[in-house]
């Protein structure tokens, strides 16, 4: 059995985390703004929902409070926010509010390394404790994106990644940056990869492929690490 705790996990790739990643009589804490309906699932697997706001400077406090002393196996961090329209034809760098731009690092960066240091004596815990960032394309070279502040966070996360991972080495804890292309994240996780591959033409990756990638990093054993993984669409030539 294997207890998890998974950020970002009301919608998307993190509710996907939430319902593929357990097996039956794992523990699995949720840690979203939103009490996510993942939470109502009868599969026996134990979900517990942690209600925090990452853009807050006391959720790493909430959070650890919550899972007090327990194990951790796996801590999987997957939050991003970006840009507002910063996807669209017509976003214009020059015009991003330094509140947002303030936000966006907050909840991608600052956050993540605040929580993963009040949670590091759980996952010391483990017998293979594993840390899983979920980066972008985004954050890797040459990938053409206008978006500065979601980009550099981004790129700061593998950062983040490196400088942990020599952290942890002595604790056998693994520390992944995975750093995925577009997602079918629209498509819930639920309603299975072929109809996410139709939906796209296969431009955009189901998540049930996030998910299998991760599930198999969380089943190696406390003598591998896997450092980086890219995972660009197939048809995206700029990742």
């Amino acid at each position: 059995m294997k207890s998890y705790l998974v950020f970002g996990a009301s919608k998307g790739l993190g509710d996907a985390f939430v319902r593929g990643l357990p097996q039956e009589g794992d523990k699995v804490w949720v840690v979203s703004r939103n009490r996510p309906k993942s939470i109502d699932l009868e599969d026996g697997i134990q979900r517990i929902w942690i209600g925090a706001d990452l853009s807050q400077h006391n959720a790493a406090q909430i959070v650890a409070d919550a899972i007090q002393n327990e194990t951790l196996d796996g801590l999987i961090y997957n939050v991003g926010i970006w840009e507002k329209e910063g996807f669209e034809d017509h976003y214009d760098f020059e015009k991003d509010e330094p509140a947002q731009i303030a936000n966006i690092i907050q909840v991608n960066m600052t956050s993540t390394i605040i929580c993963i240091q009040a949670l590091l004596p759980n996952l010391r815990k483990s017998d293979a404790g594993k840390i899983i960032l979920i980066g972008s394309s985004a954050g890797l070279d040459n990938t053409n994106n206008t978006q500065v502040s979601f980009v550099a966070t981004k790129f700061g996360l593998r950062g983040i990644a490196s400088a942990l991972r020599e952290h942890v080495r002595k604790d056998r804890i693994a520390v992944t940056c995975v750093n995925p292309g577009e997602l079918a994240a629209e498509i819930p996780y639920e309603d299975g990869a072929e109809k996410a591959i139709a939906e796209y033409d296969g431009t955009r990756i189901p998540l049930q492929d996030i998910v299998d990638m991760v599930k198999c990093v969380m089943n190696l054993s406390k003598a591998a690490c896997v450092k980086e993984i890219n995972i660009p669409a197939i048809t995206d030539s700029n990742a």
